[in-house]
């Protein structure tokens, strides 16, 4: 069995996928990072200076009026933390969009480059076979 976990993991995808997932996390920490520190913070300010981590709703009022998250977590209040939610989805949006640029451009240099084989008849402009001696459209020969 020793064997064989050992030929699992010298696969080269294995070991691939295990890279990736290193970088996916601190990638992830980077745009957390760009989202939190340099997006969010303009956008708060335009709508009337709001820290959309802190942006709350209290589900019961029975123990009290929380002022902030952190009070409302460490009082145990039941709360939807929306403003998180937010920023979550903004830096799921940010890195869908990046990993789609990535893989936009991996698959352009990827992409076989076939070369043309056709050509086009100088009388009427029709594409013709490279190998072509006379063409198709207008019966002149090349």
């Amino acid at each position: 069995m020793f064997k064989e976990f050992k030929e699992f993991i010298a696969r080269g995808n294995v070991i691939d996928l295990a890279i990736a997932v290193v970088i996916g996390a601190a990638f992830g920490k980077i745009i957390t990072s760009l989202v939190d520190g340099i997006i969010m913070p303009p956008i708060g300010r335009v709508l009337g200076k709001v820290d959309f981590a802190s942006l709350f709703y209290v589900l019961d009022h029975s123990k009290g009026e929380p002022v902030s998250l952190a009070e409302a977590k460490a009082k145990a209040i039941p709360v939807i933390a929306y403003g998180a939610f937010i920023n979550d989805v903004i830096n799921f949006v940010i890195i869908g969009f990046v990993i789609f640029l990535i893989v936009k451009a991996v698959n352009r240099m990827k992409a076989p480059k076939t070369p043309d084989e056709t050509k086009e008849c100088p009388h009427c402009l029709t594409k013709i076979p490279l190998k072509a001696t006379r063409c198709a459209g207008c019966c002149v020969e090349l």
